[in-house]
């Protein structure tokens, strides 16, 4: 299958190797330490009333959940800086700037990354986010819809798009 620029995360090589890291930790030593409290509390008997083991399983699931994420966002990742638009493309790993309902004094600037890529300096919004999906592959000057969580569509303006320089 041929990844889209959609599918495709973009990481800084510091966020790849932290992410890589907590994949290590939680796959090695955090899922022994869960497995030894999960038999610790089977040992203490009945388990329908037995908190420490029902709190052990629960942990366990995050945990669990935790790893099927990172393994499947570094999958997708490539570690590097976005390649620039240099025809004023919306793409991952720009910061980009709409206007909404065409009114320019209702702005706002985001970038268009995964939240592993966010920084304290701006705003950030998933490339699979009804917004980030919406303005994906629209040109500076060009109008794009997206879909609000009541199952409206709202327009907004691209004003500005950006390679991130963070």
């Amino acid at each position: 299958m041929t990844q889209t620029s959609e599918d495709v995360t973009w990481l800084t090589q510091e966020a790849y190797t932290k992410l890589k890291e907590e994949l290590a930790y939680l796959s090695g030593p955090a899922r022994e330490e869960v497995t030894a409290k999960i038999a610790a509390a089977r040992e203490e008997g009945d388990l329908r009333e037995n908190g420490g083991y029902h709190a052990a399983k629960e942990e366990q699931g995050k945990q669990e959940l935790r790893i099927r994420q990172l393994t499947q966002l570094l999958e997708k990742a490539k570690v590097g800086e976005a390649p620039a638009s240099a025809d004023g493309t919306v793409a991952p790993g720009m910061v980009v700037t709409i206007a909404f309902d065409g009114d320019e004094d209702d702005t706002m600037t985001f970038l268009l990354a995964s939240r592993e890529y966010a920084s304290a300096d701006v705003e950030t919004y998933s490339p699979q986010s009804p917004l980030g999906s919406g303005v994906i592959g629209h040109k500076v000057g060009e109008e794009a819809e997206y879909e609000l969580p009541n199952g409206k569509k709202a327009s907004v303006t691209i004003l500005k798009a950006e390679p991130y320089n963070g």
